[in-house]
C-alpha cells in the first residue's frame, strides 16, 4: 500500500526540519517496506509571497486527498505586521478548520538524559509522562474579531465561544486515551470567571460520568494548572482544555522537556476508518528565523510529529515504535543540537542528529521497555 503524505515545510526553519522528517520516514520505509508518496505544497508567510494568500488551493486540494499532512512552522519578521490583511498564521487555522482537526495531541514526557536542559532540578521533571488534549477549532481564536472607536478611544472585541457537541468530542478523546494510560483526565478551565468555562465543566462532568466512569476526572483552574505543571508536573496524566488555554499550558510544558524543540504534536480530526484519524502533524517550535539556514535547528520534535502521524492516520504502529526508540538512542548517544546542548556532548548539527536518527532506524535496534516517551 502506498500512503501519500502531504508536506508544508513553511518558514523559517521549517524546511529543514520537515526534510529531516522525509528523511527519517524514508529510512521507515525501507526498513519496513512502507511506500510513501510525499508531494509539497505552500503555506504561512511562503504562500504569501508566491500567491498572495496564506492556503492557496493546490495546497487546499493536496492537503484533502492525502493521508496525512506534515507541517513545518509558519510565520516571520517578513509578514509581521500585525495590521496586515494577510497574514501567516491564517494559513494554518485555516487549514486546521479544513481538516477538521478539533483534538491536539502534545506528549510531553522528558529523557533522563536531557535533564541537564531543563531549569528544573531533575527529581522534579523525572518520570513525568503527561498528555495535553487541546480543543483545537472553537474558542477565541476562531469566534469573531472585530475594531471600532467610541468617544474613549479605540475598541476591540475577540469572541470566545463554545458549543457543547465541540465539548463532548474533545473530552471523548482526551478520555479514550486516559483508559490506555493511567486513567487520570485533569479538564483545565475558568469556571469561577467565563461562562465559555462553566459551559466546558458542566459538559465534562456529564460525558465523563455517563460515558466513562472508570476514568477518574478532577477539574482544575487554569491559574492553578500553570503553577502544578511547574511544581508537580507527575501529578498529571491526559490534560484537556479550551484553545488558547492549551496553547499557553503547553509551551509552559515545553519547560519540563528541555527545550521546545523536542515537543511534537498530533492535531486529530473524527475517525474515518476504525481507530485512524485525518491529522495534521507538527512540532509545537515556531518559525525561529533566527537560526534558519544556519543548521542550528532542532528536526527531534518534527520527526516525533512523524511518528505520531505512522501511528495515528496510518496505523503503522511498529513503525512509531522505531523512531520513537531511534531518537531516544540518538539522545542518548548525545547527538545534539544547540539548545539541548550537555556537559558531556558536542555541538551536532540538523543533518547530524537526522542522519544518526536514521542509522537508528536502519539499525533495527529494539530498546522497548528504556523508551521514554509519552505514548497517546
Amino acid at each position: 500500500m502506498t500512503y501519500r503524505i502531504a508536506l508544508l515545510p513553511g518558514d523559517g526553519i521549517g524546511p529543514e526540519v520537515v526534510a529531516a522528517a522525509k528523511c527519517v520516514l524514508d529510512a521507515v520505509g525501507e526498513r519496513f517496506g512502507s511506500r510513501f508518496e510525499f508531494d509539497n505544497g505552500l503555506i504561512g508567510g511562503a504562500a504569501i509571497d508566491a500567491t498572495g494568500t496564506a492556503l492557496p488551493d493546490p495546497t487546499v486540494e493536496l492537503c484533502r486527498s492525502a493521508d496525512a499532512v506534515l507541517l513545518g512552522a509558519v510565520g516571520g519578521p517578513a509578514w509581521d505586521n500585525p495590521a496586515a490583511a494577510v497574514r501567516p498564521e491564517q494559513g494554518l487555522l485555516g487549514l486546521r478548520k479544513l481538516l477538521g482537526v478539533f483534538a491536539n495531541l502534545r506528549p510531553v514526557a522528558p529523557y533522563a538524559a536531557l535533564a541537564h536542559a531543563s531549569p528544573l532540578r531533575a527529581e522534579v521533571v523525572a518520570d513525568v509522562n503527561l498528555v495535553v488534549v487541546r480543543e483545537l477549532t472553537g474558542g477565541i481564536y476562531f469566534g469573531a474579531k472585530s475594531r471600532d472607536a467610541d468617544d474613549e478611544g479605540e475598541v476591540a472585541r475577540d469572541v470566545c465561544s463554545y458549543t457543547t457537541p465541540e465539548i463532548e468530542r474533545v473530552v471523548r478523546v482526551a478520555a479514550e486515551i486516559a483508559r490506555t494510560r493511567r486513567g487520570h483526565v485533569t479538564s483545565v478551565d475558568k469556571a469561577n470567571v467565563l461562562e465559555t468555562s462553566r459551559l466546558w465543566r458542566q459538559t465534562v462532568s456529564r460525558v465523563m460520568e455517563s460515558e466513562f466512569p472508570d476514568v477518574r476526572l478532577e477539574h482544575m483552574l487554569v491559574d492553578t494548572c500553570a503553577m502544578r505543571l511547574i511544581q508537580r508536573p507527575r501529578d498529571f496524566d491526559v490534560v484537556v482544555t479550551e484553545n488558547m488555554f492549551g496553547d499557553i499550558l503547553t509551551d509552559e510544558a515545553a519547560v519540563l522537556a528541555g527545550s521546545i524543540g523536542v515537543l511534537p504534536s498530533a492535531s486529530l480530526g473524527a475517525a474515518k476508518h476504525g481507530e485512524l484519524r485525518p491529522g495534521l502533524y507538527e512540532p509545537i517550535h515556531g518559525s525561529a528565523p533566527d537560526i534558519a539556514g544556519s543548521g542550528k535547528a532542532n528536526p527531534i520534535g518534527t520527526i516525533l510529529s512523524a511518528a505520531m502521524l505512522l501511528r495515528h492516520s496510518l496505523g503503522l504502529h511498529d513503525e512509531a515504535l522505531a523512531v520513537e526508540e531511534a531518537v531516544l538512542a540518538t539522545i542518548t548517544d548525545g547527538v545534539l543540537t544547540p539548545d539541548l546542548i550537555g556537559p558531556a556532548s558536542a555541538v551536532a548539527t540538523t543533518n547530524d542528529v537526522t542522519a544518526r536518527v536514521v542509522e537508528h532506524v536502519l539499525a533495527r535496534h529494539n530498546y522497548g521497555s528504556t523508551l521514554a516517551f509519552a505514548q497517546p
